[in-house]
């Protein structure tokens, strides 16, 4: 399916900052914040939100650490990882739930947008998806590999809309202790699902790094378009 992409600007009150967008072929679809790595809005985060917008969805990335400078877009290298946690540390995560706010008023303005939107998140993105549901802003989130939420589980409690997480059972930045202490959690609400693929390293849905795990990305896209599916 055909996309249409591109980047528009988003205000706040201490400045602004930028939002990739995809559109699916028509234009039109259920709403999908999709939340970056540390490494930034990159190539792969880009592709990942034209591959959501080829599925039908309305897609929009924002550029979470625009305080440090704009577009920041890092790779996988040592250099790049340093650098992507100096910017992690440095980022305000409360402004980062602000900035998130301002990103899903943007996107409900967005014409064609249905009435139900979701997050998406991927490591940081996973873990701020997690916090989104909690504050009430969307009507589903999904985490991929989200870490330091095992962290903050006195949240669970305000999360009342559906959710899914993803977690690689060989995640070496995740122990199974912060799974299990994540899944005991939740275990009594039929509305948040966790799946966890054996084999998979942290960060096995980017294909543009070494933990890249083919199957287990495959698997957890079709599970999140089910997901999705149902929920909007």
């Amino acid at each position: 399916m055909e996309t249409n992409s591109h980047w528009i600007d988003i205000a706040t009150a201490d400045g602004g900052f930028g939002a990739y967008v995809s559109l699916p072929r028509g234009g039109k679809g259920p709403g999908i914040v999709l939340l970056q790595e540390i490494f930034g809005v990159n190539q792969h985060i880009r592709n990942v939100a034209d591959q959501y917008a080829a599925d039908g969805y309305v897609v929009i990335a924002p550029d979470l650490f625009w305080r440090h400078g704009a577009r920041i877009e890092l790779a996988y290298d040592d250099a790049s990882w340093t650098r992507a946690v100096e910017l992690m540390n440095a980022t305000d995560f409360a402004l980062a739930q602000s900035d998130i706010a301002a990103t899903v008023k943007a996107l409900r303005a967005i014409d064609g947008v249905g009435d139900k939107i979701a997050t998406i998140g991927f490591c940081y993105g996973g873990r701020l998806s997690y916090h989104t549901a909690a504050n009430g802003l969307v009507d589903a989130a999904v985490c991929y590999y989200g870490g330091g939420i095992h962290n903050a589980l006195e949240r669970a409690g305000q999360i009342t809309v559906p959710m899914l997480m993803h977690f690689g059972g060989a995640d070496s930045h995740i122990p199974p202790a912060a799974v299990q202490s994540i899944a005991e959690r939740f275990e009594d609400k039929e509305q948040v699902e966790i799946h966890i693929y054996p084999e998979a390293e942290h960060g096995f849905n980017c294909n543009h790094r070494a933990s890249y795990h083919q199957r287990a990305a495959a698997q957890a896209h079709g599970n999140t378009l089910l997901f999705i599916g149902e929920q909007l």
